[in-house]
């Protein structure tokens, strides 16, 4: 045991000792700012940095009372690496509500693509291209609201080194989101004493308690000036665990009646997804299954397809990642369609709005003038270096560190679906103290089930796909203020 926390030391040394490098690199001094006591107070050049973020006309825009920034920071000033980010203040006092992070996953895909413009941020680019309709169900209702496009190479996030993109893996991508951080709350001081919280979807099942993990870890070794006031994490329809992972697709592929008797049968019979590798009787009988998200939609099995854009339909498959987890299903390329909202053609409008010389000079991005257009995944990456099978024993450490955790499900999602987070949790091992209980909207409906667990609550949310906010956002906006003031769903209608 002795030699197994001196390797787990010395691997966070290393990691310290890495990340300060980084920092150091990309430092502005104290950071622009003093304290007054325990308050920061913004200096005026950080006042000055701020304001030259400000977005204030970005096109077809509709008029709103809260501000918002967007722009880039570094994160390794020697390969002249920055990530871009957007970021509104809540709807109303900013200055009382919590920080929260948004990260999409993909591997490789944009939370400002998805998770901005099509499921949780306050603008969605409409039908016609070139206007913004404002979403009611915004989720900075409920906190201060920060995406980035991460890791480099996604979105509008760049690396003038073009080899960091070969290397791109997990750890490297929690290591720059977490200098992207310290660097962010250097330019925004005012929000360095609220509450944050991490959030994100899908692959971010890997991103969100990975960077949880580094932030706990580096906080008990940093200055007050860089602590980050970390309090908890919610992740939804997150890839958590290769072999529930993987399991569950097939389970709830034959259970919604996706699959044929046989081609379950001949999955379970020949595929072992504790293996990393499949036989190629395996191989056969999961190109069986993958045949049939061809003409359905694997995130929602029951909305429609997008018939429109034909022309731009070959874009919604996405160039197949090496190294990825899950090591078995990844390797196909069915598992590496894009997904789409409850508009299954949003997707088409929000890359045309984005790839805009109008609307990137009002978000300042595109400054390096990209030799390709901005994509809601990134067509660069095409090998990922490292990807644990498990995040489990992540997760068991953040809850036995105090970490607030959230695991939601929408139920009608294929890729990821209910059925393996179930299996995954209950993996998990965890003493259950209210089981399978109905939560319910302020219409009196029941928006789904919950069970918790001590240390984690779970939530499913009926009726909702892959990405929850774009199908049920009322739901979805419940959960997160839920979420962030601690606080249980109504079991009780009202």
């Amino acid at each position: 045991m002795a030699s197994v926390n001196s390797a787990v030391s010395l691997s966070l040394l290393l990691l310290l000792l890495s990340v300060s490098q980084a920092l150091a690199r990309v430092s502005v001094g104290n950071g622009g700012f003093w304290h007054d006591g325990d308050e920061p107070r913004v200096s005026a050049d950080v006042s000055g940095r701020q304001e030259a973020d400000r977005v204030v006309e970005l096109p077809g825009q509709p008029p709103v009372g809260f501000k918002h920034y967007a722009g880039y920071v570094t994160v390794n000033e020697k390969h002249r690496t920055a990530l871009f980010y957007w970021f509104f203040e809540a709807t109303t006092k900013p200055e009382s509500h919590p920080l929260l992070l948004w990260l999409n996953g993909g591997p490789g895909c944009s939370s400002i693509g998805y998770g901005e413009a099509e499921e949780l941020g306050p603008f969605f680019p409409k039908k016609d291209q070139q206007t913004l309709k404002l979403n009611p169900h915004s989720w900075n209702k409920a906190a201060n609201l920060l995406f980035v496009e991460s890791p480099v190479g996604v979105g509008f996030s760049y690396t003038n080194t073009s080899r960091d993109i070969d290397e791109l893996g997990d750890e490297i991508t929690a290591k720059d989101s977490y200098v992207f951080l310290v660097n962010w709350f250097r330019r925004f001081p005012q929000f360095k004493s609220h509450d944050f919280y991490i959030s994100g979807e899908s692959y971010a099942g890997h991103y969100v308690p990975q960077l949880a993990e580094l932030i706990f870890d580096i906080n008990e070794h940093v200055p007050k000036s860089d602590y980050i006031n970390l309090k908890g994490f919610m992740i939804g329809n997150a890839l958590l665990d290769d072999e529930t992972d993987q399991n569950g697709m097939i389970e709830y592929a034959w259970d919604h009646a996706v699959i044929s008797d046989r081609v379950y049968r001949n999955i379970k019979t020949k595929c072992d997804f504790r293996r990393k590798m499949a036989s190629v009787g395996c191989n056969r009988a999961l190109n069986a299954y993958f045949d049939v998200y061809k003409i359905i939609d694997m995130y929602s099995l029951y909305s429609p397809s997008c018939v429109s854009n034909s022309s731009s339909s070959s874009s919604r498959q996405r160039r197949v990642i090496q190294g990825i987890a899950p090591q078995i299903l990844s390797k196909f390329d069915g598992w590496h369609r894009r997904s789409a909202g409850y508009d299954p053609c949003a997707p088409f409008y929000t890359e045309s709005y984005f790839n805009r010389p109008d609307v990137q000079k009002a978000l300042h991005a595109n400054v390096t003038n990209m030799s390709y257009p901005w994509t809601h995944c990134s067509d660069a990456i095409s090998i990922w270096r490292d990807s644990p099978a498990s995040m489990l024993p992540t997760i068991r450490k953040l809850i036995a560190g105090g970490i607030h955790i959230w695991v939601y499900s929408g139920d009608t999602d294929g890729r990821i679906p209910v059925t393996a987070t179930r299996l995954t949790l209950k993996k998990l091992g965890l003493k259950i103290n209210e089981d399978w209980t109905p939560w319910y909207t302020n219409n009196k409906q029941v928006g789904g089930w919950t069970i918790e667990y001590d240390g984690l609550m779970f939530v499913t949310i009926r009726g909702a796909g892959h990405e929850v906010p774009s199908f049920k956002p009322r739901q979805a906006l419940q959960l997160v203020k839920h979420f962030l003031t601690n606080k249980k769903l109504s079991s009780k209608p009202f």
